[in-house]
């Protein structure tokens, strides 16, 4: 009997690791009846496991807030009690729902009591926390190392697991599925709402999803969608609206396999080195070239065209990488006097950078951003 347990939990870890992404579960609601979390696609999803008699629980009132402002622009706030943690989810679902619905009137669902943690916890929460660990506490805050010294004096080596601490631990979902951030019981709403409305606004979520993409599906982008993302880049602000760029965009898939032939020539080390290596171009399918004024100027104008193709690309499915090292490359080589030829920028003009575009195959993370860079004077 033993030993079928064992197998059955290991089955259970076996299809929780293969699951893709969140909208591979499903959960029960509070009358028992499955729900496929695919239900949610396109939703920015905030999961939160959560307590009736919890020195937490006024949070409540906050989530309700939260969804009360935010549902009509996609937020749905996902609610799984558990008494796991001083058994202080107690009774059935309707009673907690019923307490929850006269004390702090919330409207988002409420889904059937489960286990975060243990043999019997959900596997939806095994994947959850196998995206996001914890980051721990922050002890600067009174709560916050109030939770620190009551847990590690539990256990001193707490902080190195990745299981859920307490009542009130916060999953925050993209409106594609991913992870983008786990919230302690201790941290404020108000940081958790600045995040969401980054996810919750389609301009904002854009930009926060942007990524450096250097790996590429073996599809060249439509001509059509070449077309929107200039489109977006010449209606970047221009001073003056000079509008000092020329742009070339490169659909000549044999233009960019003949210049890699000279890279690869030149740099015999660097490709056997890359496994993935198919152009010297980061791999993609295609290049948007901006130039800009030879005697100088331009870039600050340049600079803004080119955010606004990365961005519309972004919002199109598609990728993109801003190249230096190529140019580099192509202008100290005369053997790709023949690539830039084709290209024919006036002689006034230089080749500034080059955009990789096409359609991703990797999802990266972000990289860390230094917020103490930025300074407000007021």
């Amino acid at each position: 009997m033993r030993k079928m347990f064992f197998c059955l939990m290991a089955m259970m870890g076996v299809l929780t690791l293969s699951a893709q992404s969140i909208y591979d579960f499903t959960v029960k609601d509070d009358a028992g009846k499955d729900v496929s979390l695919a239900e949610y696609k396109g939703k920015v999803l905030l999961i939160v496991n959560t307590a009736t008699r919890c020195g937490f629980t006024p949070q409540y009132k906050e989530l309700e807030a939260l969804y009360e402002k935010y549902s009509k622009d996609g937020l749905e706030i996902l609610d799984f009690p558990c008494n796991q943690f001083g058994e202080q989810a107690p009774g059935s679902i309707q009673e907690i729902h019923q307490f929850c619905t006269a004390n702090f009137d919330i409207q988002f669902p409420q889904f059937d009591k489960i286990e975060v943690n243990g043999a019997n916890e959900h596997p939806l929460y095994t994947w959850l926390k196998a995206q996001k660990g914890f980051g721990g506490f922050d002890t600067n805050d009174q709560r916050g190392k109030f939770m620190d010294d009551m847990l590690r004096k539990r256990d001193a080596d707490f902080d190195k697991k990745s299981d859920i601490k307490w009542n009130f631990t916060k999953f925050l979902i993209s409106r594609d599925g991913r992870v983008l951030k786990r919230y302690e019981p201790t941290d404020k709403i108000s940081d958790i709402e600045a995040d969401m409305q980054m996810e919750v606004n389609p301009v904002l979520s854009n930009m926060m999803a942007r990524r450096s993409i250097r790996k590429y599906l073996d599809k060249p982008v439509e001509h059509e969608k070449l077309e929107v993302i200039v489109k977006c880049g010449i209606n970047a602000p221009s001073g003056g609206n000079r509008q000092p760029w020329i742009i070339r965009v490169v659909e000549d898939q044999k233009l960019i396999a003949d210049v890699t032939e000279v890279f690869k020539q030149q740099n015999p080390e660097q490709v056997t080195r890359d496994k993935d290596f198919k152009n010297m171009f980061r791999n993609a399918p295609n290049l948007i070239c901006v130039c800009t004024p030879a005697n100088g100027g331009g870039e600050l104008d340049a600079g803004l065209l080119g955010e606004n193709m990365m961005l519309a690309a972004q919002s199109m499915g598609l990728g993109t990488c801003c190249l230096g090292g190529p140019v580099r490359f192509l202008l100290s080589n005369e053997k790709c006097k023949f690539f830039l030829d084709r290209l024919d920028i006036p002689a006034d003009y230089k080749l500034n950078y080059i955009l990789a575009v096409g359609y991703p195959d990797e999802q990266p993370d972000a990289k860390p951003r230094d917020a103490s860079k930025v300074k407000y004077i007021k």
